[in-house]
C-alpha cells in the first residue's frame, strides 16, 4: 500500500553527530515592495483628472462659502457647530435631536454605493475615495519634482547627495503643506473658516484646534504620501466584502484574455494581442497585473486601459484589450473563440461579444428599492418636521408637595425648543380629566380665558416652571394623566406633550 509523503518543509529535521538540527522559523513578515507608477495619459486619466479637482475643489472651497441666516447667526454655508449643537447645510439646520437625519443621509450613502459598486465596480475606490484622491496629489507632486517612474528608482538608488536631498526635501516639503492645508480645511467644517484660519497663523486658537489640525494634517501625510496602497490592500474593509455586490453583468477592469493570450513578441506567429509589455503593470497605483484577473488589491482606477491602448494603437492593433468590461461578455467571447485556431488575425479582429450590460438586474432592483424606501422615509420626516417640540419633566423629589389648606402640588419643567429665528408666543393649556389650577411662574396670563402666555426664544431652548395644585376637598387619586398643549394665535394646537399628576394614596 503506497503512502503520502509530507512535503520536505514537514519532514523532521536530520540530526547531524547525535543531535536534531532545528529548522530556521519562517518569518511571516515581508518587506513593502515599493510601488513606483509610471505617468499615463488617455481619457481614464483625464476623466480621473476632472474627478480629482473636482473633489480636491468642493473639499477647500465650501467652507469659504456664506450663506444668510440672519442676525445673531452663523453666516457659514456649511458648517458643524458642536459649542451650539447645531449642523448648518445651506438653508438646513439640523438640532441635536435630528440626528437620525444624519444616520439616514449614511444609510443612503452606504446603499447609493452599493448600487455604483454593483453596476460599475470599484468606481468610488479608483475615481472618489478620499486615499485614492489624495495618493493622485501626492504622486503628481513627486512626478513634478523627482520625475517619472524610471527617474525616480533611479533616485532612490542613488546614495545620498545634495541633488537627491534637494529632491527628496522638496518633496516632503510640498506633501507637507498640501496635508497642512488638508487638516486645515477639515478644521474649517467645525469653525467660522475665516476666523479659524487668522487663529491658527497667529497662534490665537485653542489647544483642540491645534491638536486636530495637527493629527489631520499627520494622517494625510503619512496615508497618502508613505502608506498608500497598502491603505487600500491591508487597511480598508470595503475590498474584503466589495465582490459580494459584483456579479457577472457589474462593468469591472478586466483583461480580455481571449484576445491576448498566448503573450509573445510583437513579430511573433501565433501569439495574442499581449506583447506582454508590462505597461499596465507600471502604471498601476497599486502594482499588480490586471491580466491576473480579479484582484483585491485592484482599485479599478481603469489607468491600465490607457497604457494598454497607447501600446496597441503603437503596433497599429485594435484597441480595448484591457477594458471596462462585463464578466459574462468576457466568458461569452472567450467560449466563442475557443474553436478556431489561435492567430494574430484572429485575436486582432476576435469573435467578441459585445452585449449591452444588463442595468436592472435582481440585485440592481433590490438595491434601488432599499434606496427609494429610505430617501421616502426621510423625505416624510422632514416634511412632518416639527419646528417648535415641547418637553415636560416633573419633579421626583418630592414626588407631590401637600399645602397647608389640604391641597396638592405637582412641580414641572416644561422646555419649548423653537427651530425658528423669530421669536414666538403661545397660550398654554392644560387638558386634564380633574379640576387643577396651573400656575406658569413669570409668565402672563393675556391669552384669551385667562390662559398664561410662554414665548420662546430664536433658535433655542426656554425653559418654563409650572405648578398645578388639586384644590382641597377634591376626591384624591394616586395618578391623573394630564397634557400641556402651546396654541397660536388661531387657536391651533401646535404641539402637545402628556404627563401625569401624583397624589396620595386614596384612603
Amino acid at each position: 500500500m503506497s503512502t503520502i509523503q509530507p512535503p520536505d518543509r514537514l519532514k523532521p529535521a536530520a540530526k547531524t553527530e547525535g543531535t536534531q538540527q532545528a529548522a530556521a522559523p519562517t518569518s511571516l513578515y515581508a518587506d513593502r515592495q515599493k510601488v513606483y507608477p509610471k505617468a499615463v495619459k488617455g481619457p481614464v486619466r483625464r476623466a480621473k483628472w476632472a474627478v480629482l479637482i473636482l473633489c480636491l475643489a468642493l473639499y477647500y472651497l465650501v467652507p469659504w462659502l456664506r450663506w444668510d441666516r440672519g442676525p445673531g447667526a452663523p453666516d457659514q454655508a456649511v458648517l458643524v457647530d458642536i459649542g451650539n449643537g447645531r449642523l448648518f447645510f445651506f438653508f438646513v439646520e439640523i438640532w441635536p435631536q435630528e440626528v437620525y437625519f444624519l444616520t439616514g443621509l449614511l444609510v443612503l450613502g452606504a446603499i447609493g454605493l452599493f448600487v455604483a459598486t454593483s453596476l460599475f465596480g470599484r468606481v468610488w475606490c479608483g475615481f472618489t475615495c478620499p486615499q485614492t484622491v489624495w495618493t493622485d496629489l501626492f504622486m503628481w507632486v513627486e512626478r513634478v519634482i523627482q520625475g517619472d517612474r524610471n527617474e525616480r528608482m533611479r533616485l532612490d538608488k542613488q546614495p545620498w547627495t545634495l541633488e537627491k536631498l534637494r529632491k527628496k526635501g522638496l518633496t516632503h516639503a510640498a506633501w507637507l503643506l498640501i496635508a497642512a492645508a488638508t487638516g486645515g480645511a477639515w478644521i474649517m467644517y467645525f469653525n467660522d473658516a475665516p476666523t479659524v484660519t487668522v487663529d491658527l497663523l497667529t497662534g490665537g486658537a485653542s489647544l483642540d484646534v491645534y491638536f486636530y489640525f495637527g493629527l489631520f494634517t499627520t494622517t494625510t501625510y503619512v496615508l497618502a504620501g508613505w502608506a498608500r496602497e497598502q491603505v487600500c490592500t491591508y487597511m480598508c474593509p470595503w475590498p474584503r466584502f466589495q465582490a459580494a455586490m459584483l456579479d457577472e453583468n457589474s462593468l469591472v477592469v478586466t483583461y480580455r484574455d481571449w484576445r491576448g493570450e498566448p503573450r509573445g513578441k510583437a513579430k511573433a506567429d501565433g501569439i495574442g494581442d499581449c506583447v506582454d509589455c508590462q505597461a499596465c503593470v507600471n502604471v498601476c497605483p497599486t502594482g499588480i497585473d490586471i491580466r491576473d484577473g480579479q484582484q483585491l488589491e485592484c482599485i479599478g482606477c481603469g489607468l491600465c486601459i490607457d497604457a494598454c491602448d497607447d501600446i496597441m494603437k503603437r503596433l497599429d492593433r485594435p484597441t480595448g484589450l484591457i477594458a471596462f468590461e462585463t464578466l459574462s461578455n468576457l466568458a461569452a467571447s472567450t467560449a466563442a473563440t475557443k474553436a478556431l485556431p489561435p492567430s494574430r488575425a484572429r485575436c486582432a479582429t476576435g469573435m467578441e461579444v459585445r452585449r449591452v450590460p444588463r442595468f436592472i438586474r435582481p440585485r440592481t432592483l433590490l438595491y434601488a428599492g432599499m434606496l427609494g424606501a429610505v430617501m421616502a422615509v426621510m423625505l416624510g420626516a422632514w416634511l412632518l418636521r416639527q419646528t417648535v417640540t415641547l418637553s415636560v419633566l416633573r419633579d421626583r423629589a418630592p414626588l407631590f408637595v401637600t399645602l397647608s389648606d389640604g391641597g396638592i402640588r405637582n412641580a414641572y419643567t416644561l422646555k419649548i425648543a423653537n427651530k425658528d429665528r423669530d421669536i414666538a408666543s403661545y397660550a398654554l393649556v392644560l387638558d386634564s380629566r380633574t379640576a387643577l389650577q396651573m400656575q406658569v411662574q413669570e409668565a402672563p396670563t393675556t391669552a384669551p380665558g385667562d390662559r398664561p402666555m410662554v414665548t420662546t426664544r430664536p433658535d433655542g431652548i426656554t425653559q418654563w416652571r409650572v405648578l398645578l395644585t388639586q384644590p382641597p376637598g377634591t376626591p384624591t387619586r394616586t395618578s391623573i394623566p394630564v397634557t400641556f398643549r402651546l396654541v397660536d394665535g388661531r387657536g391651533r394646537t401646535v404641539v402637545s406633550e402628556s404627563s401625569i399628576f401624583l397624589g396620595p394614596e386614596s384612603r
